[in-house]
């Protein structure tokens, strides 16, 4: 692994720090998104989406983050995502899990990084295979073996591990050919009117070919439509989410039985 530079001196954060927002220097909350099983009707996860406390847009937040405060600011996010979550009744849906996206440069050491995640699932009684990290493909990921060892170090925790919006960023086929998360989700520039398009058709059922022959569960972003929705469990993709079955919420689970 090639080394990795911290930006400022490195101080493992505790899960009452990460709640220290003072020192932040900005304040957030999270909005739940359903990823629903349309098979069953059920939620199969929820989506923590950073948002301001007054409803403002995820790019107001992260317009905020850089090199000084971006450790603090994943720490939070996760300890934020968890409470909340426990908070509006995740864990009264049996087997139903959390998603929270993970900014890998964010992440210096894996095994202590982890720490404040561990110490709020604790605190909260939060089972931690129900605990789901997305990676965004859309980030540019300058040290692949760095974020192998994250992911490596989550499965051996027992989180679940996700690239997020796949098909519409730097590395594509070549990410997964570096390492093999247990979900992938596809991204809203592929899923949109699907049911009109026979290239994307294609090129999605041949990512869900190679995905079931790497033993990945699939997941659809950005479903909009009945057609679109229909065509991906056409597909055999059944988990999906999207404007179709729900907004993200502030203080709630949309769709949460």
């Amino acid at each position: 692994m090639s080394s990795i530079i911290f930006p400022q001196p490195f101080k493992a954060v505790g899960c009452s720090d990460c709640r220290n927002l003072d020192a932040l220097g900005f304040d957030f909350t999270m909005a739940f998104q359903p990823i629903l099983n349309v098979r069953s009707g059920q939620p199969w996860a929820y989506e923590a989406l950073v948002r301001g406390i007054n409803g403002e847009s995820a790019f107001s937040i992260l317009s905020q983050v850089n090199d000084g405060n971006r450790y603090r600011f994943d720490q939070s996010c996760r300890v934020k995502a968890i409470e909340l979550a426990t908070r509006w009744g995740l864990l009264d849906l049996p087997d139903c899990l959390l998603s929270i996206n993970f900014l890998p440069k964010a992440v210096y050491r894996a095994e202590t990084c982890i720490r404040a995640t561990l110490e709020a699932a604790r605190e909260f009684g939060f089972p931690l295979n129900r605990l789901m990290f997305e990676v965004t493909e859309g980030e540019r990921v300058d040290d692949p073996l760095h974020l192998q060892s994250i992911f490596t170090e989550y499965e051996k925790q027992g989180f679940i591990t996700a690239i997020d919006d796949f098909g519409s960023g730097y590395s594509g086929l070549n990410l997964l050919a570096t390492f093999q998360p247990k979900v992938l989700k596809i991204d809203m520039a592929l899923t949109r009117d699907l049911d009109h398009d026979a290239v994307r058709q294609a090129i999605v059922a041949g990512i869900v070919l190679v995905a079931g022959k790497l033993n990945i569960t699939v997941v659809a972003e950005g479903v909009e439509t009945v057609g679109e929705s229909t065509a991906l469990q056409g597909l055999g993709i059944d988990l999906q989410q999207g404007y179709l079955f729900a907004r993200p919420a502030i203080g709630e689970l949309p769709l949460k039985p």
